[in-house]
């Protein structure tokens, strides 16, 4: 989403490249590149003004360390303006009250339902029960929808088809909730084509009754600039607790999630990022700032690595590669857990350096579809011991995969280096003689 904002920052600190010293004439010229790309990226104007004028103020204030070249110190002071320009510190998600009850807002078409499933998968990792509530009663397929994402989820729905009161339908919700044992409720309302009076009264009406948590506004940050005007609005009549900003995976300019938190003084909460249920994201300012300014996202990276980590199946994949058991069974079961941290390049993109060199490669999500016909072409037997897979058969699984024989080659080649590395991990004294081998290397080069 912010692939021009980045190469346009990135132009703009070029300015001082070379330069000894931070002069006022350096820093003002660099710091009107800046505000013209932020403007670019549909970034409100006076925000955009405020924000480069505090840049311009600190740089100006500041001397320039031997160590530090003035294009290092302006990246890091804007960097540390972006983080507290979008709220500073991450919000989270109040999960008070028994039960937590979440109301969720926005306009029709903004991915309000989507996220609602979502936010039930997440809420759910966190130990919570949660029930769905369908209280859009005009949108004809919207209960349709949330039900598809609870049997999806296996998540509990509640609805009342011939019920056309949302308010009543809320309450009756909570109700069930409470009696049933759920520890947690999203609401999900109706949306509208654009704002009017009668959605407004219709969910204060409904924030009222139920006394809610959390009452989150969703909206597509593709709109830009009509995102945090929309916000405000609804903040003005509700006085919601978070944004959420969806399909920040799409071609958006980014002025939403730069604009947002100084217009309506809300705090970004989560943000959307595909379609899957497993895409979405807590909102941590100073890793935005760091994406934004192409040095990457290593501690969301490492987290999305921790969701999907299974310590039990990790200790048995560990006896399995210390008895040299390591098949293609294991091998696909690595390559989903990977699937489900998100779109590649997005994860790649986290990495220092390697979100810029992505920039015009396309990586589509099934990258690891080739692999995964291979390997479920092969029989059981195989992918328990990959060794009894010769020539012969290796043309029947090109064959059976609709692969040539060259691209069941290079799996078999990456399989058995994949293995060898596992294998070497786990055994500490190869490990250590690797090791010495690489700092003799290294004091050799020296």
């Amino acid at each position: 989403m912010f692939e021009n904002l980045s190469d346009k920052l990135e132009r703009a600190f070029k300015v001082l490249k070379g330069q000894g010293q931070i002069t006022e004439i350096n820093v003002a010229e660099t710091t009107k590149e800046i505000r013209r790309a932020l403007l670019d990226a549909d970034v409100n104007f006076k925000t955009a003004k405020d924000f480069t004028d505090r840049v311009k103020a600190k740089a100006l204030g500041q001397n320039v360390l031997t160590t530090v070249s003035p294009g290092q110190l302006l990246t890091k002071i804007t960097h540390d303006e972006l983080a507290e320009l979008m709220g500073g510190q991450s919000a989270g998600i109040n999960l008070g009250g028994n039960p937590t009850v979440v109301l969720m807002s926005g306009l029709q078409g903004s991915g309000k339902t989507t996220f609602s499933g979502k936010l039930a998968n997440y809420i759910r990792k966190k130990g919570k029960r949660v029930l769905l509530t369908a209280a859009d009663v005009y949108r004809p397929a919207a209960i349709d929808q949330l039900e598809t994402l609870g049997k999806q989820l296996e998540i509990e729905v509640y609805s009342e088809r011939e019920n056309k009161d949302p308010v009543s339908i809320a309450k009756n919700a909570i109700a069930h909730a409470k009696q049933h044992g759920f520890t947690a409720v999203i609401i999900d309302t109706a949306g509208r084509l654009a704002i009017d009076e009668k959605m407004m009264d219709e969910i204060a009406a409904i924030k009222k009754a139920i006394n809610p948590q959390e009452t989150l506004f969703v909206v597509d940050a593709m709109t830009g600039q009509d995102a945090v005007n929309t916000a405000k609005a609804f903040n003005e009549r509700l006085n919601i607790d978070g944004v959420v900003l969806t399909k920040l995976d799409g071609d958006a300019r980014g002025g939403a999630a730069l604009s947002i938190r100084s217009v309506v003084d809300k705090p970004i909460k989560f943000i959307g990022t595909g379609e899957k249920m497993e895409a979405l994201d807590e909102f941590h300012p100073d890793r935005m700032a760091g994406r934004i300014l192409g040095m990457g996202d290593v501690v969301s990276l490492v987290e999305k690595a921790q969701e999907q980590f299974d310590e039990k199946a990790a200790r048995e994949l560990n006896k399995k590669i210390a008895k040299d058991q390591f098949g293609f069974d294991d091998f696909l079961e690595q390559i989903g857990q990977i699937k489900k941290m998100g779109n590649m390049k997005d994860l790649m993109g986290m990495i220092p350096g390697v979100g810029k060199a992505l920039k015009n490669i396309d990586i589509p999500d099934d990258a690891f579809k080739g692999i995964e016909a291979i390997i479920k072409s092969m029989t059981p037997e195989e992918r328990k011991n990959p060794s009894i897979i010769n020539g012969s058969r290796r043309a029947r699984l090109a064959k059976g995969s609709g692969n040539n024989i060259e691209a069941v080659n290079k799996l078999m080649k990456q399989f058995e280096e994949t293995r060898k590395m596992m294998k070497m991990m786990g055994d500490k004294t190869k490990m250590q003689n690797m090791m010495k081998q690489m700092q003799q290397a290294q004091g050799m080069r020296r």
